[in-house]
């Protein structure tokens, strides 16, 4: 089996995990990656999901003997070597306050610094406007987070992770707040800060479309690279029924917000996420990505990963060859105007791991 097609199983079958693991830890519940972990395939780390019900029915299996290092087993045979990101040493330390660093960012893949700098959202603790498949507040529920990361907290955290971890580029995100610049305002704030602190990290900054487009202006201007803005899903069925909330801001403004980002950011600096599985058709994704490739807009499509404890905790993902099939479209489209990942200055996209789409690129 080649690496694309590995990569594509594993992110939609997940990875049974028989016995503690070396390695970075991945979490339960949160923002972005959640239910994950990291694993290095022949030179490229993805996140994998391992504490869903899909995982523990995959027929992947992640395994360490004394007989052969870390591997993944197939049907009791070892298929592949692969190696896992080591824990961070920045994990180790507090800040001046007394919070442990990892309540305040965490490695995301390889090298990567992520962070939601509100852990709350606005839709979240209502069932008429919450996302379906969101545990933005599981973590902080948990206590493994803080609802709020301060400006400094977060300019502290970065500059230990970037001189003990050597992170290359940093995502902040955040819950939606009830403002009409959707969080735009206290992600300037936070960038501010990191950027003085630590004047060369590549910084990508998520929010939904503010009112006032003028706030691409001041995030660029504080110190954000790139822009991510995300659909997630495009249908105005599939929206209003798994996001019935973020489903209220229509695609027109999101397009319209695309484009201006783009003006201030640079085409291939802005991006989206589009998950798979969620309801979309094949020809609905791809239709998609085109439009935002000539945008200017990276459409960052990943597989739907079901999390624990939410109202999709139990929705399949989509099948693998779904994904293949998808990710060869794209990548196509992709390789037609030039536009590839590694150009991204910092984000999701840029890191790849919870995606095989950048291994369709070439």
């Amino acid at each position: 089996m080649n690496k694309q097609r590995l990569i594509t199983e594993l992110q939609t079958h997940g990875l049974r995990l028989v016995e503690s693991t070396p390695g970075a830890a991945g979490r339960r519940g949160g923002a972005g990656p959640s239910d994950h972990r990291a694993i290095t395939i022949d030179g490229t780390t993805v996140m994998v999901p391992v504490y869903n019900d899909s995982a523990a029915h995959s027929p992947y299996t992640l395994r360490a003997t004394a007989a052969s290092p870390l591997h993944i087993e197939a049907s009791g045979e070892a298929i592949t070597p692969i190696d896992v990101p080591n824990a961070p040493r920045f994990y180790g330390l507090t800040t001046a306050d007394g919070i442990p660093y990892s309540k305040i960012a965490l490695l995301h893949g390889r090298d990567v610094l992520a962070t939601t700098v509100q852990q709350t959202c606005m839709r979240y603790r209502d069932p008429a406007t919450a996302c379906q498949f969101c545990a933005i507040e599981k973590s902080l529920d948990a206590g493994r987070t803080i609802a709020r990361k301060t400006p400094q907290q977060l300019a502290e955290v970065a500059e230990a992770a970037v001189r003990l971890d050597g992170i290359t580029n940093m995502i902040m995100t955040t819950g939606t707040p009830n403002t009409s610049d959707r969080g735009a305002a206290y992600l300037t704030e936070c960038a501010t800060a990191i950027r003085q602190r630590v004047p060369n990290l590549p910084i990508q900054a998520q929010c939904e479309p503010p009112d006032d487009f003028a706030w691409f202006e001041r995030m660029k201007a504080a110190g954000v690279d790139s822009l991510g803005m995300h659909l997630e899903a495009v249908d105005p069925d599939v929206r209003a029924r798994i996001m019935p909330g973020k489903a209220e801001v229509p695609l027109i403004v999101y397009f319209a917000a695309f484009e201006a980002a783009v003006n201030v950011f640079g085409w291939g600096q802005v991006s989206t996420y589009l998950l798979a599985g969620l309801g979309d058709s094949l020809e609905t994704l791809v239709e998609a990505s085109d439009r935002l490739i000539q945008l200017g807009v990276y459409p960052f499509v990943v597989p739907f990963v079901p999390i624990g404890e939410t109202p999709l905790a139990h929705h399949p993902s989509p099948s693998s060859e779904f994904m293949f099939t998808l990710y060869q479209r794209v990548g196509a489209l992709l390789k037609q105007s030039g536009m590839a990942s590694a150009d991204i200055k910092a984000g999701c996209a840029k890191c790849g791991a919870c995606s095989a789409l950048s291994t369709f690129e070439g």
